[in-house]
């Protein structure tokens, strides 16, 4: 997806908001160990965005850098107050950000055209089509 316009999102809390003007990225899946952690799912969908187009408007983040699967260092942000993740970046080249796609104030921006480390997903993370599903809470 390529699109450009503000796009707007932020934390459960509320206490981070953003902003971005810039030329919105494709998005992907990511199935690796640490997305999977970071997300508390079988996989994490992120957007890319440029940073000189991303500016916090409210509150501050919180970093957490380790190696990634591919052994390149990963800079992952996120509210200090509800552990929302927010974005992730790669210090050694921190001109692209990866925004948490959960994050957006308008989910229909997400098309996800990949997928990533696919040999790390589990088997659970597929939705069967025939399972049961209701449009809101458990009746």
């Amino acid at each position: 997806m390529t699109d450009t316009r503000v796009v707007t999102g932020g934390c459960l809390c509320g206490s981070v908001r953003y902003e971005y003007d810039g030329e919105v990225g494709h998005a992907a899946y990511c199935h690796c160990s640490d997305c999977r952690r970071v997300s508390g799912g079988p996989f994490t969908i992120s957007v890319r965005m440029d940073k000189e187009h991303f500016r916090l408007v409210k509150g501050e983040v919180k970093s957490f850098v380790s190696l990634s699967d591919a052994g390149t260092q990963i800079a992952r942000c996120f509210c200090p107050e509800c552990g929302s993740p927010i974005y992730g970046y790669r210090p050694e080249s921190g001109d692209r950000f990866f925004v948490k796609a959960g994050t957006l104030d308008d989910p229909s921006l997400v098309q996800p055209s990949d997928q990533f480390w696919t040999k790390s997903a589990v088997s659970w993370g597929r939705i069967p089509p025939n399972l049961p599903a209701f449009e809101t809470g458990r009746p």
